[in-house]
């Protein structure tokens, strides 16, 4: 098992802005965040209760130019 398994939405986003995102807009049940130097647009569901998919963290941290251990490293 993965341990991007069951990720919280908010411990998430925290942890892009330890790594230098920054939230740009929230609209609906997303948030949106950018780097300066990144031409990619992060877009992290905030929805209540649900963690996100691994899948899609991993899309994620992929976009954000990050390793998986160095995401986690920053997420704790």
């Amino acid at each position: 098992m993965s341990s991007l398994h069951g990720l919280k939405s908010e411990r998430v986003i925290k942890a892009f802005e330890r790594a230098g995102w920054i939230v740009v807009r929230r609209s609906g049940s997303h948030v949106h965040m950018k780097k300066e130097g990144n031409p990619n647009i992060l877009s992290i569901p905030v929805h209540k209760g649900k963690p996100i998919k691994q899948g899609l963290m991993q899309a994620l941290i992929n976009k954000a130019g990050l390793m998986e251990k160095e995401f986690l490293g920053l997420y704790k």
